[in-house]
C-alpha cells in the first residue's frame, strides 16, 4: 500500500505584478514578474527538504504559498489527504496544521521561554508538552527566562520548540540560521536536524547556503528563476548536477573550455576521455576544486597566483594561460610556485555548448 505524501505540489505557479513608471510622465504600467512557475514535488513523512537558491529565485514565494500567505494562480497544493490551495480557493494558514520558524526568531519579548512555547497550545497536556519541548532543546533551566536573556542560538531553539510543540503536519523554516554567528550556525544546524529526526517532523528548509542545505536536508531542490532546476539527494546534486547553473551554484566548480579532437576532450591541462560523454564540437568540463591534484613542477602549466588558508587545507588560485582555476589542497605551496595539475577522468563532468 502506497503512503500518501505529507506535502504534494502539482504544477504550482504564482506571478506578481511589478509597476514601472515612465520618466517625465505620471503613467505607470504593470509588468508581470514571475514568482514560481509549474513547481511540482512530493514530500514524505519525516523527510527534510531544502529549498536552495540565490536571492530572487522564488524559494520564499514557494514557502509562502505552502504556508497559505499567497494563493497559486494555477496548480494545487495538497497537505496530507487535503487540498489546501488551488486557483479558486485557499485554506487560511491557521487551518493548515503548519508550524513556522523565521530568521528573526519572532519570540514574544514579554513572555518567558515556557510561555512562548506554550503559546498556541491548549488543553490539559500543555504543561507536559512544554516540559517535553524544553527537554528536547536542552533548555530546562531557562524555562523562566525571557528572550533578551538568551543567546541568539538559544532563542532560535526556543522558536523551533514553539513551532514543533503543537505537533504540526509540516514545519516550514525560513532561513532560520542566517542571523547567527558562524560557529553557532554550524552547531545549531546539526541540533535542528537531530530535533526534527527525533520528533519525526516533516520539514521544508529554505536557505541560500549551499553547505547548510547539503548537510541538513535529506533532499535538496535547487531553484532558478522560479523553477526547480534539480531535486535530489545532497550527494547526487553535488556529484551529478543536472545543469550548469546547479553545478556553479552548488559546487563552485571550475569550468574548462574543451574541444573534441582525437576521441578526447582537449583542454589546457590535458586530454580527457570522459565516460558517458557524447562528442560535440565544444564543451565546458566541470572539475570540482578538491578533484584537482597539485604537484610543484617547474615544467607545469599553472602558477599559484594567490592562496587562502582554510584551516584543514588551502584554496589556491591558479593562473593558466587563459583563465583562473580554484583548487583545494592540503599542500603548502608558496605564491608564484609553478605546478603540475592532474585530474581523474571519473571526476570530470561535461556540459555541452
Amino acid at each position: 500500500m502506497t503512503t500518501l505524501p505529507i506535502l504534494h505540489l502539482d504544477q504550482v505557479s504564482k506571478q506578481f505584478d511589478r509597476h514601472s513608471w515612465r520618466p517625465g510622465t505620471a503613467s505607470r504600467t504593470s509588468v508581470p514578474k514571475l514568482g514560481v512557475f509549474e513547481v511540482s514535488f512530493a514530500l514524505h513523512s519525516g523527510e527534510i527538504l531544502g529549498l536552495l537558491g540565490p536571492s530572487g529565485c522564488g524559494k520564499t514565494t514557494l514557502l509562502r504559498l505552502i504556508a497559505g500567505f499567497e494563493q497559486p494562480q494555477s496548480g494545487q497544493i495538497q497537505l496530507a489527504d487535503r487540498i489546501v490551495a488551488d486557483s479558486t480557493r485557499s485554506i487560511p494558514p491557521e487551518q493548515r496544521s503548519i508550524g513556522m520558524v523565521f530568521q528573526d526568531f519572532a519570540l514574544f519579548p514579554h513572555l518567558t521561554v515556557a510561555e512562548n512555547i506554550a503559546f498556541g497550545l491548549s488543553g490539559g497536556s500543555t504543561v507536559a508538552a512544554v516540559q517535553s519541548a524544553l527537554a528536547l532543546i536542552h533548555l530546562e533551566s531557562k524555562a523562566n527566562a525571557y528572550p533578551h536573556e538568551l543567546s541568539g542560538g538559544q532563542q532560535q531553539r526556543v522558536a523551533l520548540a514553539r513551532a514543533i510543540a503543537p505537533r504540526p503536519k509540516l514545519l516550514l523554516l525560513d532561513e532560520p540560521l542566517s542571523n547567527l554567528d558562524v560557529q553557532v550556525r554550524l552547531r545549531l544546524r546539526q541540533e535542528i536536524r537531530d530535533i526534527l529526526k527525533a520528533t519525526h517532523t516533516t520539514a521544508v528548509f529554505v536557505t541560500h547556503d549551499q553547505e547548510e542545505a547539503l548537510a541538513l536536508c535529506d533532499r535538496v531542490a535547487v531553484m532558478q528563476d522560479g523553477q526547480i532546476a534539480q531535486i535530489d539527494t545532497p550527494e547526487q546534486i553535488y556529484r551529478e548536477p543536472a545543469t550548469r547553473f546547479v553545478a556553479e551554484f552548488v559546487t563552485q566548480a571550475n569550468f574548462l573550455p574543451a574541444r573534441w579532437q582525437n576521441q578526447a576532450w582537449q583542454t589546457e591541462i590535458g586530454a580527457f576521455v570522459v565516460p558517458a560523454s557524447r562528442p560535440a564540437e565544444a564543451a565546458d568540463l566541470m572539475i570540482r576544486q578538491e578533484d584537482i591534484q597539485l604537484a610543484a613542477d617547474e615544467a607545469g602549466s599553472a602558477t599559484v597566483r594567490d592562496r587562502q588558508f582554510l584551516g584543514r587545507d588551502y584554496r589556491y588560485f591558479l593562473h593558466l594561460s587563459g583563465q583562473l582555476l580554484q583548487v583545494r589542497s592540503p599542500l603548502n605551496l608558496a605564491i608564484g610556485t609553478t605546478v603540475r595539475l592532474s585530474v581523474s577522468p571519473q571526476a570530470v563532468r561535461v556540459f555541452l555548448n
